[in-house]
């Protein structure tokens, strides 16, 4: 943090509010402000006000940070930082912190003067979470009074008033969601907890405290280390080629960079970028910079030290990423994302930047650390080699013209309809139930590709072995997209993936075989909510001529009692090749009756974590997974 002593000239108040525009629009179209009403939307809500929090302390007036979810789904975010301005607001005549909940576009993030770096909503932050509360009050502590003011759904019920002296500084907001906007106003502890350890970590030293009062649930984050700690941490279940990650911090031209990576032994590579504490996923300007400055600074090495004996290896970026995990951090002063979303930082000057720092800090650290240097290059020659065989396996997977049936080992059932968002495939586990599919399926819109045997575990194979298995190489080829940096979602010849194994140990197995598949190289598909997992029956209930299913124990449970509870033949299904196809119709595929579970990804950290632990090398973080999460188990097969 950076010292308070030091700032007071700098000054904060009503002038600096600028009002761009009204507030009308959010609560009939809250999708355009938050992204969706769902429960993303509803947890976006307390991440705009800890941004605000977070701009003070990136601007250094902020040391600390509550959160609390209070009974009845409340939420109060309270700092230490300045307090909201309370003064009158130059042209409006109204206090600053009544302009900045109830105008949109209202900051102190457009004037230039109130902060030098920040992040949010372009500053639609609190104004769009009052919008959207139930009610909202804001206490501001601040000149040695302490402020309140109260609003309803993005309205004022009272004036600005002072309710009693104080010392220090800071502001407190509590809300309730408005259940007429929101699908559910419950809060989970986990998912806002994910979203502050980040922060943590990208706030070198600010102390956030999140604590539940519905259950006594309680967590603090403070990270000294700041990044370092950030890729130590995504690290912690993977074999490590060094100890301490490389660390690269320094600041130029009002753009503050910071770079933490380290490599490990395994294959696949996760570069987190972000720019003012927002993750963007779709990358940008200081990633380009990283990638273009570690794929020259590493060849240059590896050329300077004549660490390459063979002359036909050249390392390629993909190369020299394998088994790297990066966090990129930048601070800029008037970022340009690119889409409403934020996903792509577009500031030209950054990649320049990031490209000068990570040159210089790279290079003086390989010359001083030659073992670490030799670990790197001899990983990414291993990769090149690997890359040169998997070539050939690609070129065997990549769609050129119509899918030829006859090179598919997986036997493909295609369907008749060509419009890619109107169909869907099946990827079914077995000749059996592949073929009880194909005779039940709807043959205009859904394809069924049997799988033989379980496929290979992409988390612990190169790409070169992972094309060579003919159960990937099938569907590849039939998915039309092909795989990795080759990925084009636009050649996507469904758009419904549909996971299809039965309810058994084995059946897990698959799916989760899947899941890390399509995560790790078809990532793509699992953003734009391709993937899906059928739910096919457990049970089947037959009373006289009268026959039910049932999806789980509790519902086989409900439906006994409610046949009466006698004379009642209970069927439990093994496997899919257990049900003809008139019965995996009528449950497990017919769009009017089956259930479906859509694939995505809430936390990408968390799914990369889960995959690690899952599918990795390591046996002691996979058997804590399985003990902390056993409880949670409902359908156990054993």
């Amino acid at each position: 943090m950076a010292d308070k002593k030091q700032k007071v000239q700098d000054s904060y108040n009503a002038s600096q509010i600028q009002v761009l525009e009204g507030l009308e629009a959010v609560r009939k179209r809250p999708g355009m402000y938050i992204g969706t009403t769902s429960s993303r939307g509803l947890h976006h809500l307390v991440y705009e006000i800890v941004d605000n929090s977070i701009d003070e302390a990136l601007a250094g007036y902020c040391e600390k940070i509550e959160v609390t979810i209070e009974k009845d789904n409340i939420i109060k975010v309270s700092d230490n930082g300045r307090g909201i301005p309370v003064d009158l607001h130059p042209k409006l005549k109204k206090p600053a912190v009544e302009v900045a909940l109830t105008v949109l576009h209202a900051g102190g993030k457009f004037g230039g003067g109130g902060y030098k770096v920040s992040g949010g909503l372009h500053g639609v932050g609190m104004s769009v979470v009052n919008a959207l509360s139930e009610w909202l009050e804001v206490r501001v502590k601040r000149d040695q009074q302490v402020y309140l003011q109260s609003f309803a759904r993005g309205k004022k019920t009272s004036d600005l008033q002072t309710i009693g002296s104080c010392k220090g500084t800071g502001t407190e907001i509590r809300f309730k969601a408005d259940p007429e906007i929101f699908d559910s106003v419950v809060y989970e502890f986990e998912i806002l907890s994910h979203r502050l350890r980040e922060l943590s970590y990208l706030n070198k030293g600010l102390h956030i405290l999140l604590k539940d009062e519905r259950d006594g649930q309680q967590e603090e984050f403070c990270h000294e280390g700041g990044i370092v700690d950030f890729v130590q941490h995504l690290n912690r279940n993977k074999n490590v080629l060094h100890k301490k990650p490389i660390y690269m911090h320094a600041g130029r031209e009002d753009v503050d960079v910071e770079v933490a990576l380290g490599y490990h032994d395994g294959y696949i590579e996760n570069i987190l970028s972000y720019a003012n504490n927002i993750h963007t996923t779709e990358g940008g300007m200081h990633e380009s910079g990283f990638k273009s400055a570690l794929t020259r600074v590493i060849n240059s090495y590896a050329d300077k030290k004549n660490l390459i004996k063979d002359n036909k290896v050249k390392l390629s970026g993909e190369d020299i990423r394998e088994g790297l995990t990066t966090v990129i951090s930048v601070k800029v002063k008037d970022p340009q994302f690119e889409g409403q979303t934020k996903t792509k930082l577009g500031n030209s000057e950054v990649r320049s930047i990031v490209e000068s720092v990570m040159g210089e800090t790279l290079s003086t650290f390989l010359e001083e650390n030659p073992s670490i240097g030799k670990k790197i290059i001899e990983k990414s020659v291993m990769s090149s080699r690997a890359r040169m065989a998997a070539r050939k396996a690609r070129e065997l997977t990549r769609r050129k013209s119509a899918l030829e049936i006859s090179s598919l080992p997986g036997k493909l059932a295609d369907c008749s309809i060509k419009d890619p968002s109107m169909c869907e495939i099946y990827i079914v586990e077995g000749d059996s139930a592949g073929g009880s599919a194909k005779q039940g399926r709807d043959r205009s819109f859904q394809a069924i590709l049997p799988l033989k045997g379980k496929i290979i575990n992409v988390e612990k194979a190169r790409m070169d072995k992972i094309l060579n298995n003919d159960e990937i190489r099938a569907m590849i080829t039939a998915f039309g997209t092909s795989i990795g940096e080759d990925f084009d979602i636009e050649k996507a010849r469904y758009h419904k993936t549909i996971i299809m194994t039965d309810a058994d140990v084995d059946g897990a197995h698959i799916r989760t075989l899947l899941l890390t598949f399509f995560y790790r190289y078809m990532k793509p598909l699992v953003e734009q909510g391709y993937i899906y997992i059928a739910q096919p029956p457990l049970f089947k209930l037959k009373k006289g001529k009268t026959e039910v299913y049932a999806y789980s124990d509790k519902e086989m449970s409900a439906t006994y009692q409610e046949m009466g509870g006698e004379k009642i033949n209970i069927q439990r299904y093994k496997g899919l090749g257990e049900m003809n196809p008139e019965q995996l119709w009528d449950t497990t595929m017919d769009p009017e009756k089956r259930t479906l579970l859509q694939v995505s990804i809430e936390d990408a950290i968390e799914a990369d974590e889960i995959f690690t632990i899952l599918m990795g090398d390591k046996v002691e973080p996979r058997r804590e997974f399985i003990q902390d999460n056993a409880r949670k188990v409902q359908n156990l097969d054993i």
